[in-house]
């Protein structure tokens, strides 16, 4: 089934838009509420230019949530289950976000821009509401809001090059999860080697949403000698890299311990954030689900999952289902190395690989 969404006031559009537009953008969802490019018609030239040399991508729907003030770093301490107190000036943390109940509600990357200003680079879900509310019930001071801050992706082994002639080689001094403010030819930006692939690259966070088309328009010049093509957040390639994606791997009833999150967590550090009581207690006891990956007979499908697939123990038939002795199938891809699809299964913990449940 197809049909045409509406933009409107409740569905904003990026900076980089229109420019994506002149691209021919065909194909988008919606992510924080933003419009969230993620093809331009040809899955596989954008694969590759992926995987080979370098893509653009518009994911200014990766919304920032600015944290300033006194007690700045109290209040992002205190919301972040990852402990940020050795978090430098200029580098950037992934910090699962959790509820009281130890539920992961979102997993954003945090970028120390100072002693006393974050910015939570977030995930689909409403954090701002959340941090805004928990740092005025501890009646912190400091501000709570989302700034002009529009991310620009640029990915691929030829990323480094691109921003190299963008910019200068100091480009390639810059660390993985390290940032540097930028100004280049008058559009400011935060220049952040980082990204949602495994193929490498930057993120430009532009800080100016007036400058979209120009900053785009400064990228691609970079990269037409590298073969620069437009794309967008790829989920084929996100799972061959084993990269999470929050809401796609998990529902909202999930803890970080069962999607494989638990090395981000700091759980074991004096002081307390919120969920440390409820993970604590999971670790105890263990957690009670697990994501998984399968293998997946059939043909090549081309169309993306819409919605989970039930799982059996013992395949059709089997004893239990979703909610028993099975579970759902969130995810499915093709692996294009291996020719033959996979899935991510959530499922129960006491599954063991080769033992566990079969998709139908």
């Amino acid at each position: 089934m197809s049909f045409t969404v509406g933009l409107g006031a409740r569905i904003r559009k990026s900076p980089f838009y229109e420019a994506m537009s002149a691209h021919g953008m065909t194909y988008a969802s919606v992510y924080n509420k933003m419009v969230l490019p993620e093809s331009f018609g040809d899955p596989e030239a954008e694969y590759k230019a992926l995987v080979e040399r370098v893509s653009l991508w518009d994911v200014a729907c990766e919304r920032q949530v600015e944290v300033v003030g006194p007690d700045a770093f109290e209040l992002v301490q205190y919301v972040s289950a990852r402990d940020m107190a050795g978090c430098a000036v200029g580098r950037v943390r992934y910090a699962p976000i959790c509820d009281h109940e130890g539920t992961l509600i979102n997993d954003p990357m945090i970028l120390k821009l100072a002693e006393d200003r974050f910015w939570f680079s977030i995930a689909d879900s409403d954090l701002l509401l959340w941090i805004q509310a928990i740092g005025a019930e501890r009646g912190l001071d400091c501000r709570v809001f989302e700034p002009d801050v529009s991310p620009l992706g640029v990915q691929g082994p030829r990323s480094e090059d691109v921003m190299v002639d963008m910019l200068g080689e100091w480009v390639r001094d810059v660390p993985f999860f390290g940032f540097v403010d930028v100004e280049h030819d008058g559009i400011p930006f935060v220049l952040c080697r980082s990204g949602w692939s495994g193929q490498g690259g930057f993120e430009l966070f532009l800080t100016d949403g007036s400058r979209g088309s120009d900053l785009w328009k400064a990228v691609w010049e970079a990269g037409e000698p590298y073969g620069i093509h437009p794309g967008g957040p790829m989920s084929d390639e996100r799972i061959e890299s084993g990269l999470f994606s929050y809401g796609t791997d998990c529902g909202g009833d999930a803890s970080p311990l069962e999607v494989g999150l638990g090395r981000f967590l700091s759980l074991d550090r004096e002081d307390d954030f919120v969920g440390k009581a409820a993970l604590l207690a999971e670790r105890e006891r263990g957690p009670a689900r697990r994501l998984v990956k399968v293998l997946l007979s059939g043909e090549r499908l081309a169309v993306p999952s819409e919605h989970p697939w039930p799982v059996y123990a013992g395949g059709a038939g089997g004893a239990g289902g979703v909610g028993g002795a099975g579970g759902v199938a969130v995810w499915r891809c093709w692996r294009r190395g291996w020719n033959r699809a996979v899935g991510g299964v959530v499922t129960e913990a006491r599954f063991e690989p080769g033992a566990g449940p079969g998709v139908v």
